[in-house]
């Protein structure tokens, strides 16, 4: 795959690099209890859009898979799944990481702001932490409706991630989960997670626009705009977060924006 755009080159050397220690924490959310809270978390949003259709009858599409994680518990949950990436690299890692589940899940490298899909395709969009750092949010929001049927809901997990780049009072809330994180001796999940490649992350995160957006708001009104019927969730972290994640992201919590079609 050939990405035109800077800014997409940039994310996909990055996170070929970050694959292997991505992967790891995948494995680990596969390995604890975080793997029932998404399960139950992700159960009840389809649950609640399709209550009188079995999950095993709707197409889901899994936008940046990563290593797999969404995917997999999605097809634990008996839905047919189709997850893609940019990054090939991260697919592998996808693909090892769902063992036996890797032949029932359709992988594919692909842009998310260029889907190769028709139109009205999948019961239900799906993505975690994905957004942020997108080059045009936007075409990827308008893709993500063009492909969902009608009555199919778009279910983004995401967070104000980098706002501390660009904001002084967010800046001093991060500073302040990072003492915490060391005063509480847990592993700083902010800055440990990504290592060596934490500045090269945060150069990425200069250029992309939601870095400086305030969230989910703006995604409410993208996604009203493509005539979805939107509403977030700002709590949903208490739902998924384990209590690591919740110090190391206390200033940053997760959001769930919900559009239905």
């Amino acid at each position: 795959m050939v990405c035109r755009d800077p800014i997409l080159e940039e994310n996909k050397n990055y996170w070929t690099d970050r694959a292997p220690g991505y992967s790891e924490v995948n494995r680990l959310e596969l390995a604890t209890a975080q793997r029932q809270r998404w399960n139950d978390c992700i159960c009840e949003e389809l649950t609640r859009r399709f209550p009188d259709r079995p999950l095993a009858d709707l197409q889901v599409l899994e936008v940046g898979t990563g290593p797999g994680f969404f995917a997999i518990l999605l097809r634990e949950l008996g839905c047919a799944v189709t997850a893609i990436d940019l990054t090939r690299a991260m697919l592998a890692e996808a693909k090892e990481n769902a063992g036996s589940l890797a032949d029932e899940i359709c992988f594919m490298e692909m842009n998310a702001e260029a889907l190769s899909f028709a139109d009205e395709r999948f019961d239900a969009v799906i993505s975690r932490n994905l957004t942020w750092n997108l080059p045009h949010p936007d075409r990827a929001y308008a893709e993500w409706t063009r492909v969902l049927k009608k009555g199919g809901v778009l279910l983004n997990f995401d967070a104000n991630w980098y706002a501390y780049l660009f904001d002084e009072d967010a800046q001093a809330a991060w500073d302040r989960d990072r003492r915490s994180s060391a005063e509480r001796g847990i592993r700083d999940q902010n800055v440990e997670a990504e290592g060596e490649h934490f500045d090269v992350m945060e150069e990425i995160a200069r250029r992309v626009p939601l870095s400086k957006i305030a969230r989910p708001a703006w995604d409410l009104q993208q996604l009203a705009s493509l005539g979805l019927k939107a509403e977030a969730d700002e709590t949903v972290w208490k739902r998924v977060w384990s209590e690591e994640e919740t110090i190391s992201f206390a200033s940053t919590p997760m959001f769930l924006v919900r559009g239905r079609k």
